[in-house]
């Protein structure tokens, strides 16, 4: 019994930690893309952004290139506590990005400074190998609920992120909802920016589950398709561009020449107000 206060002390600490990150990144996003689009020229210096992300990468964050990767590689073999470096990096490129109207996603840099984070309690506490997957699965699920403003996505993401035939003790239901919602309960907490959607009234039948389950498999083979052409891309990239932090200088021209000349500057950073169109 004393083992499970004990974890659940560690499941809020993670839950704030994440809370307070996803938050000041949170109200950081809302202001760089409101100077952004009052300064629409921005979006020209994207390649030179890109260049300076690369040449951070490439000089002080090898370790902490994989990103997300990393710390699902841990969560499934725990080898040696994540660079606290991670957490400041993903939060500056991010932010770097996106105030030069670049598309980088706010649940993968959530994901990665709560679990980060998280796991720097592993250097102040005496927690085992086993006993820090959890930490992980509960940090990057807070930070992943934290920044949707959505507690039981991120409960869910946590679980879900373990491979098959890996087991968790039964008791990391509890330490993910106790993070989660500690998270969501600190951006809530610091008023941090959460898009919301209109409410739709829909009505179950038949007809529409059918349409339902049919876009489903079409969303499934959209997501497929961007898995295997981003891989080529990167593939590609990795043949012709043999000096690292020349790969984002190109994609930022190239995003640069698209957003201009195919005139897509609403696609520009987050997108998310073409989203709120189509849903209205």
């Amino acid at each position: 019994m004393q083992n499970k206060f004990k974890w659940c002390g560690y499941a809020i600490l993670s839950g704030i930690l994440a809370g307070l990150s996803a938050s000041l990144f949170l109200i950081t996003l809302a202001w760089v893309t409101d100077f952004r689009i009052a300064h629409p020229d921005f979006v020209f210096g994207l390649p030179i952004a890109g260049l300076l992300i690369g040449l951070i990468y490439h000089h002080y964050g090898q370790e902490i290139q994989p990103g997300t990767t990393l710390i699902l590689d841990e969560i499934h073999d725990p080898k040696k506590v994540t660079p606290i470096r991670m957490a400041p990096a993903i939060f500056g490129t991010t932010i770097l990005t996106h105030l030069f109207g670049g598309s980088a996603g706010r649940e993968g840099t959530a994901v990665q400074m709560g679990a980060s984070l998280s796991d720097q309690l592993s250097r102040f506490f005496p927690i085992s190998h086993e006993e820090r997957k959890i930490l992980l699965v509960s940090g990057a699920g807070a930070g992943f609920g934290a920044a949707l403003g959505a507690p039981f996505a991120g409960i869910f993401f946590g679980m879900e992120i373990m491979r098959k035939r890996q087991r968790l003790k039964p008791f990391a239901l509890v330490e993910c909802m106790l993070a989660s919602f500690c998270a969501y309960a600190i951006t809530k907490l610091l008023r941090a920016p959460h898009t919301t959607f209109p409410h739709l009234a829909v009505s179950f039948s038949l007809a529409a589950a059918g349409w339902t389950l049919a876009s489903a498999i079409c969303f499934g083979l959209i997501a497929r398709l961007f898995l295997w052409t981003d891989h080529k891309i990167e593939r590609t990239f990795a043949r012709f561009i043999q000096y690292p932090p020349l790969k984002p200088l190109v994609g930022g021209i190239a995003l640069v020449f698209i957003f201009k000349f195919f005139s897509l500057e609403s696609y520009e950073g987050l997108g998310l107000e073409t989203i709120q169109r189509a849903i209205h």
